[in-house]
């Protein structure tokens, strides 16, 4: 997306990718965890529901996160360019104000053909950058990254047109996010995302987990699924630029590791460390 963001300010908040499915209902231990990253009783959180098509996504959200605490709920709806790019706009004030920005799931096209290039999306950029959290579940979670997954086909092995990638927020640009992973069977559109593009880290993220990126680049696994790491830059070979008519796609080299929660990955040395509860113990 065009931006034209001023560089960040400081450390940058948290980025919260949630694979989708999150719980809800019970526990809810990632968005309480969001909330808490927000500030928790003196959380402003803006929730972005533009991605889903259900008319209630927006305010079912904020009545979780004033369960949970949360000082102040703002549901931006944006239906139109034409309202994102309103420079004097109301929903520009109430993102100047927020400590967190929450963005649904759904279709993540229309968040990148809506918001790219905005105002809107140009004060969320740097609110991230001055200490902001920003979390998005399913489509709102493939949209943090520079290259977004847009749509793909399911199946465990790469194969030639497998997935389509487009112009994500660009809030990181070392991972690639996929979300449902493990349930919608998504690793062979994550590996042909990354043949096109090894030097990413590919994140896969289950339903009802979420990795969070700190500021340091240290990815942690929070709630009840996993995410699947793949570290593609010692790729020795594919022939992803030769395969044609949606053949099968060979690559050497690739790194996977499987993160469950309290996991680490340092995506500096791409080096994975087990939960600290599980430090020490023999194998």
């Amino acid at each position: 997306m065009n931006l034209e963001h001023a560089e960040p300010e400081g450390r940058g908040g948290p980025l919260i990718a949630i694979g989708g499915a999150e719980d809800k209902l019970r526990d809810r231990q990632i968005l309480r965890r969001f909330v808490a990253e927000a500030g928790g009783a003196n959380a402003r959180i803006v929730i972005i529901p533009t991605a889903s098509q259900l008319d209630d996504t927006g305010d079912r959200y904020a009545r979780i996160f004033h369960a949970l605490s949360a000082d102040e709920t703002h549901v931006i709806q944006i239906q139109s360019r034409e309202e994102a790019l309103d420079p004097e706009a109301e929903t520009l004030e109430a993102m100047e104000d927020a400590s967190g920005i929450f963005i649904s799931g759904g279709n993540q096209l229309r968040l990148s053909t809506l918001l790219g290039g905005t105002p809107l999306a140009a004060v969320l950029f740097r609110k991230h950058a001055a200490g902001a959290v920003v979390a998005g579940t399913s489509a709102g979670a493939a949209l943090l990254a520079e290259h977004m997954i847009a749509f793909g086909q399911s199946g465990p092995s790469p194969s030639h047109k497998m997935v389509t990638l487009a112009p994500g927020l660009g809030l990181t640009h070392d991972v690639i996010i996929d979300q449902h992973f493990r349930q919608r069977d998504r690793l062979g559109r994550l590996l042909m995302a990354l043949c096109y593009n090894p030097r990413l880290v590919g994140l896969g993220v289950d339903e009802d987990a979420a990795a969070i990126i700190d500021a340091d680049r240290i990815v942690h696994v929070i709630g009840n699924g996993s995410v699947t790491v793949v570290d593609a830059s010692q790729c020795r070979w594919t022939n992803a630029d030769d395969v044609v008519t949606h053949g099968p796609i060979g690559v050497f080299g690739v790194k996977l590791d499987v993160l469950s929660p309290g996991c680490r990955y340092d995506l500096a040395t791409r080096m994975a460390e087990p939960s600290r509860r599980m430090e020490g113990k023999p194998t």
